[in-house]
């Protein structure tokens, strides 16, 4: 049941664009809780700014041994080019489709009917960088979250090692000179 709906979600994620998407055992994906460190240098600016983020998003411990919790992972990975090295705004742009797709994978009727409540199955969305469901979230208005059923963190604050998820997914980290990679996963478990 677990793995027919990760081979359903891989096909859609393709579907919907993404360049690659595998299924991993979520026992081979490196957790490393030290990752908090680069959150709370702030070095993408979401430090506390985003519900989603560091420090409201909750315990790395905690969140680590959640992920852990789940069985089977479908990993995808989208891949954009860029002008340069340095076309920061084709980053951006690459970022936001990327996290649109993660919004359209989560709106499946395959996702709703997988993870509906009562339904034998858990499903855990998990996306590149902050959430990105709200164009400014609402934590920096000092209000509650708008959409907390839509909301998806990030794999890297749950303090997955994104490169060695790749590695996990036999996916390439990097793609080439002049490109941007980023990543997602759906996770999944029997409840």
């Amino acid at each position: 049941m677990v793995k027919e709906l990760m081979g359903k979600l891989q096909a859609q994620v393709l579907g919907l664009g993404a360049y690659r998407a595998e299924v991993v055992n979520v026992a081979d994906i490196s957790v490393d809780t030290s990752f908090r460190s680069l959150c709370e240098a702030d070095s993408c600016g979401n430090y506390g700014k985003n519900y989603m983020c560091p420090p409201d998003i909750g315990n790395i411990e905690a969140l680590a041994a959640e992920l852990k919790s789940y069985e089977l992972a479908m990993v995808y990975q989208t891949v954009e080019e860029l002008e340069d090295s340095y076309d920061f705004e084709g980053m951006m742009l690459a970022g936001a489709k990327h996290n649109g797709l993660a919004r359209k994978l989560r709106e499946t009727e395959t996702a709703k009917e997988g993870d509906k409540p009562g339904g034998g199955i858990r499903l855990l969305h998990l996306g590149a960088g902050g959430c990105r469901v709200c164009q400014v979230c609402a934590k920096r208005t000092r209000e509650p979250c708008r959409f907390p059923d839509a909301a998806i963190g990030s794999l890297e604050a749950y303090g997955v090692n994104v490169q060695h998820l790749a590695e996990a997914a036999g996916m390439r980290y990097t793609n080439g000179q002049n490109t941007v990679t980023y990543f997602g996963a759906v996770f999944c478990r029997r409840e």
